[in-house]
């Protein structure tokens, strides 16, 4: 890799490594990542790298170790042995989501990106409250979410399909493809450029590693077929992993997710909901919650069939799954702070401030 410009090294990077103190090091960005090994691009080829381990033991938890998309500052002593990461510059965007199971922490899912591809598919009914979730992260990521329907060449009624997709994503572009005939690629390839991050989402078997495959001109990932019996795909991609594009840009291809779990969202569950935001501003109540409190505008649209039962009770569950999320984390905070002390200390402190701040 002669340059890295084409994977988006930029000035402001460059300004950011030029500051760092330690010696010897040089820019690359995380293309892979397996059982702790990395593989970075760097100008002087694709280096095989592992985490310092003074960046292990000063990490807080997983968010702070390399990620798929991560600029890192690598440092190698013989041209035959693994590298090094030591440092990682500050991320400008990542699609992070709750770690499967019961364990409070954050996994980053990609880092680094302008642009998210959701993809699902259209060869069986709409998973909308999926697509409602997949938005809520996109949101928070800082990246602009896309929504891409593939298997058009599949659809039963794809205009019908399109309007209910827009129907609850109106502030979201939504495109229509077949990676199959390459029906409509050309809208996704204006989302490619030199220096741009695509990541696309989306749960096994929609196709994801097909479209990356149609974009680049080539079969470089694995794809497989979908189950009949229940139209779920297989795992083919098994790791998070950059494609660097001939034309300039990279591609980061992930594995369906299962569990999608949210994360430290904020407000974007309502920015998800602009119906809802909408209907909201005539609640009695400034901090109504739209569940039992009195003259809530959203009940009463729910209630007169201005709003539909499905995406008012899943507004309900995505908003319950945040507040259960943000006190799992304040006692997640409050253990580590016990155990820890100054560093798990901020931490607290900043997760007690922002709980005081909702509740009042």
């Amino acid at each position: 890799m002669p340059d890295l410009a084409p994977l988006g090294w930029n000035a402001d990077l460059a300004a950011t490594f030029a500051g760092l103190t330690l010696p010897g090091l040089v820019p690359g960005r995380v293309a892979l990542e397996h059982n702790h090994v990395y593989r970075v691009l760097t100008e002087d080829g694709e280096w095989l790298a592992e985490a310092a381990g003074r960046l292990k033991f000063q990490a807080a938890g997983r968010v702070e170790l390399p990620a798929v998309g991560d600029w890192v500052g690598v440092r190698r002593t013989l041209p035959d042995e693994r590298a090094t990461i030591r440092v990682i510059l500050p991320r400008r965007s990542r699609f992070s989501r709750k770690v499967a199971g019961r364990e409070t922490e954050e996994q980053v899912v990609a880092a680094n990106i302008d642009t998210v591809f959701l993809v699902s598919g259209l060869e069986g009914p709409l998973k909308l409250r999926s697509l409602e979730r997949y938005l809520v992260l996109a949101r928070q990521s800082g990246a602009d979410p896309v929504i891409v329907l593939n298997k058009s060449d599949c659809a039963d009624d794809l205009a019908m399909s399109l309007a209910e997709v827009v129907a609850i994503a109106p502030q979201t572009p939504v495109h229509a493809v077949s990676a199959r005939d390459g029906h409509g690629f050309e809208w996704l390839e204006r989302y490619l450029a030199i220096g741009r991050t695509v990541a696309l989402l989306g749960p096994s078997g929609v196709g994801k590693s097909s479209i990356v495959n149609r974009l680049i001109g080539t079969e470089l990932l694995p794809t497989g077929e979908v189950r009949d019996w229940d139209q779920r795909g297989r795992h083919t991609s098994v790791h998070r992993q950059l494609v660097v594009l001939e034309r300039g840009g990279v591609m980061i291809d992930t594995p369906g997710m299962r569990e999608l779990q949210l994360w430290d969202v904020d407000e974007r569950i309502e920015d998800s909901f602009p119906d809802i935001q909408e209907l909201s501003a005539d609640c009695r109540f400034r901090d109504c919650r739209h569940e039992n409190e009195p003259r809530c505008a959203v009940k009463a649209a729910v209630n007169e069939g201005r709003l539909s039962d499905a995406r008012y009770e899943s507004y309900l569950k995505l908003a319950r799954e945040k507040a259960s999320l943000d006190e799992q984390q304040f006692e997640r905070a409050l253990i580590d702070k016990r155990r820890s002390g100054k560093i798990a200390e901020r931490a607290f402190r900043a997760l007690e401030k922002k709980r005081g701040a909702k509740r009042h």
